[in-house]
């Protein structure tokens, strides 16, 4: 078993890989009395064109069938639903979809391993029927009208549209009413069978566990499956432009919603984390709560709080976010764009960068406080290929002149997008 330890938030990681593929990540916390658990899978709405291990020809599915399977594995053959059966227990059970991954997950504090065996055993075993299938089609069907009216992710869904030209990302997670029509059980079954298997799936498991025990009782209760190999995902070529640099919407909303989109290259991935880091720290430079920007516009009745700063990256896409709420979004998309310029001419003032530099080191550790942030962040940066620890390493070798190029290279005018949802 492989340990991971990093002394600055003394934790240690114990990762094993087991010889049907299926990582496994044991998070000790001794004395806790939650327990949190987290299967994933690396299979997530981006996934739609694939060739299966031992295939040659493409497989191409339609959007949405991610989600899809995430809300059919509950469904049981002997008529019960798992998320019932959990929650009977005592337990906080719940699944989600993103772009990259799928994930099913419990936190309890009690009948732990009750839980487990209803957990694992529905994750291994998925049933469909003509039947089940064609219900799920209301269900899913009422979700995406349900968010067709939620102004906060059409804003979002609405920066992505401005930015991607064929990345999948800019389509919703769930798909459409018109792309589930086309989803049966044996599309469900054949996605089932490439992605859930052990080979491209992460379990990670926080609380106060003897790490050898905890590794048995999992095994005890996994499904014989064989290793298949890497699955080959084919994605459309993205080109480095945006499509339009502004897209508004009309909902009946109190103020003006804006996300700032910034479009970003995913090919150098090498310096990720220190990427990710330094675009935290410019974020916050720029118009964070201590930034002068954020202070004009609030003293100006622009902003009313602090906008959300998010840089989300996967294999195919990577993109900044800032998104809020602005009596006058045109002029906030403005003043950013200024105070960028501003930065880039006359450089980044140290203090405030030092400043800056902790109070995001101060974040990180404060995530390992809590046993859902760290299972959840370990499983999502597993999938991109990250150790969570680096982040901890890898802040204090930022410099000045690393932020500098970073600022130059990632925050171009031509690749800024402003999308607002107002009344």
């Amino acid at each position: 078993m492989q340990v991971i330890e990093n002394l600055k938030v003394k934790e240690k990681l114990y990762i094993e890989k087991l010889e049907n593929g299926l990582t496994v990540m044991i998070i000790p916390k001794s004395g806790i009395q939650k327990k949190y658990i987290i299967w994933g899978t690396n299979y997530g709405s981006n996934d739609n064109k694939f060739i299966v291990p031992g295939e040659n020809d493409i497989t191409e599915v339609p959007n949405g069938v991610a989600h899809f399977l995430e809300h059919k594995l509950f469904e049981q053959k002997n008529g019960t639903n798992s998320l019932d059966t959990l929650t009977a227990l005592g337990v906080e059970a719940n699944a989600y979809t993103t772009n990259d991954h799928t994930a099913y997950l419990f936190e309890c504090t009690d009948n732990f391993y009750e839980a487990l065996d209803e957990f694992m055993d529905y994750v291994q075993n998925p049933y469909f029927t003509d039947e089940n299938v064609e219900k799920e089609k209301g269900i899913i069907g009422q979700e995406i009208m349900m968010y067709d009216d939620y102004p906060e992710w059409q804003v979002y869904l609405n920066a992505m549209k401005a930015m991607y030209h064929e990345n999948p990302i800019k389509i919703d997670i769930t798909g459409t009413i018109e792309t589930i029509s086309h989803i049966d059980k044996n599309i469900l079954y054949k996605c089932y069978k490439t992605f859930y298997n052990p080979s491209n799936m992460v379990l990670v498991v926080a609380g106060d566990f003897k790490q050898q025990d905890i590794l048995e009782e999992i095994k005890k209760r996994l499904i014989e499956k064989e290793n298949q190999g890497e699955i080959k995902r084919i994605y459309t070529e993205e080109p480095e432009t945006i499509v339009k640099e502004k897209i508004e919407q009309t909902f009946e909303v109190s103020r003006p919603l804006y996300t700032i989109g910034i479009k970003d290259s995913p090919k150098d991935q090498e310096e990720i984390v220190k990427k990710h880091i330094s675009i935290e720290i410019l974020l916050n430079l720029i118009i964070g709560r201590s930034s002068k920007l954020y202070k004009k516009l609030y003293d100006e009745g622009i902003i009313s709080g602090q906008p959300s700063l998010d840089y989300e990256f996967g294999k195919t896409y990577a993109h900044i976010l800032i998104t809020g709420q602005s009596t006058n979004p045109e002029k906030v998309y403005k003043e950013f764009k200024e105070q960028v310029r501003k930065m880039k001419e006359e450089g980044i003032n140290k203090e405030d960068f030092e400043r800056v530099k902790k109070l995001i080191y101060g974040g990180y550790v404060k995530e390992y406080n809590d046993i859902q942030d760290i299972s959840r962040m370990f499983l999502a940066d597993y999938f991109k290929g990250i150790n969570s620890f680096d982040y901890l390493e890898e802040i204090e070798g930022i410099n000045l002149n690393y932020l500098e190029q970073v600022l130059e290279n990632v925050f171009e005018e031509e690749r800024m997008v402003l999308s607002v949802v107002r009344n």
